[in-house]
């Protein structure tokens, strides 16, 4: 891929909202939905124009915040958002992303989250969606299970998140349930590459053993994505 198509291919990259929102007001429900993204390219981060993109998708309906994702080995692209609806949510991921993607002929990956269904679950977690964050990250890991718990407050994240809070390295993780579907995953913050690259690779396939479930994991470098994100107002940077 030349550089011309990786920069044109970035600016389909996702949706950030305007402004940043305080702990505070996350706590008093200023958000009700995550959506993950991820393209299947390989740009270098570097050669992404993230400031103009930026500007230009700070109007996406409902969005609050955006943390960049770029690929630990394969420099995929993509963004773990926060919305202010489902509806809106839904609205970006059906009505604005696939256009864009189309437009490159990029495949792309969109889930979406109910934030509600498990905020009590990510605030045993430290999820920085509901608290300051005190470190910012080394890495990210997405994961998802394909099982599906309806309504959430039937997985077993009770027994799971003392075991969690144990495991080297990580920082905070943001319980997901999937909307419409019930699958079950996780995005979380490490502080280092490496540990997030064990707790994928060793840690969790081990958990979806127990759950006899097949399941779905990627590893993001966040040292390549500060700056980017936090111009989206990540709370991983506040």
């Amino acid at each position: 891929m030349n550089v011309i198509g990786t920069i044109s291919l970035a600016t389909l990259f996702m949706i950030a909202g305007p402004g940043s929102i305080t702990s505070q007001a996350e706590e008093q429900g200023g958000h009700k939905a995550y959506v993950y993204t991820e393209l299947q390219i390989s740009a270098p981060f570097d050669k992404v124009p993230w400031q103009g993109i930026n500007k230009a998708i700070k109007q996406q309906a409902g969005f609050k915040n955006k943390t960049w994702l770029s690929g630990a080995g394969n420099n995929s692209a993509g963004g773990f958002y926060v919305f202010d609806s489902l509806e809106n949510a839904q609205k970006f991921v059906n009505d604005y992303f696939p256009k864009e993607a189309a437009k490159f002929g990029v495949a792309q990956t969109t889930r979406i989250f109910d934030a509600i269904a498990t905020k009590e679950a990510s605030k045993g977690m430290k999820s920085v969606h509901y608290m300051t964050a005190t470190q910012k990250p080394g890495a990210y890991v997405y994961t998802e299970v394909q099982l599906s718990v309806l309504p959430f407050d039937k997985a077993p994240w009770r027994t799971q998140n003392p075991k969690l809070l144990k495991q080297q390295g990580l920082l905070s993780k943001t319980w997901l349930s999937g909307a419409n579907t019930g699958t079950i995953g996780g995005f979380y913050a490490f502080d280092t590459l490496e540990n997030a690259k064990t707790f994928a690779i060793e840690v969790f396939p081990k958990t979806a053993e127990s759950l006899k479930a097949a399941f779905y994991t990627r590893v993001f470098d966040a040292s390549q994505t500060e700056a980017a994100s936090r111009d989206m107002s990540s709370p991983f940077y506040k």
